[in-house]
């Protein structure tokens, strides 16, 4: 048993989002991602689905439905080659979990 505290591992630059991978395997990807306030991840699509979890902060989230604000504790499930971006509000940690594809 490997037991995470995903917090600790939080991490900010003011050049970039920081992406740390917290466990990767066959079936699916666990990443952490640290945005400053103001930072943004513009929308883009992906070959994997994803479920993203806002540990701290907010920020509004792009998809092909639209955009919407997501806040602590909150979670948006994103499909494979859906668009996804995230425009952050306030200094933001965001588990990600990616499937294997």
């Amino acid at each position: 048993m490997d037991i995470k505290n995903l917090l600790s591992k939080k991490e900010f630059s003011s050049e970039k989002p920081v992406k740390k991978e917290i466990i990767k395997s066959r079936m699916f990807n666990i990443v952490l991602v640290c945005l400053k306030k103001g930072q943004e991840i513009k929308p883009h699509p992906e070959p994997y689905a994803v479920f993203f979890l806002v540990l701290e902060g907010s920020g509004i989230y792009t998809s092909n439905k639209g955009k919407c604000e997501l806040k602590k504790n909150d979670g948006l499930f994103i499909e494979t080659n859906e668009i996804r971006g995230i425009k952050c509000l306030e200094n933001m940690v965001v588990l990600g979990v990616q499937d294997g594809h």
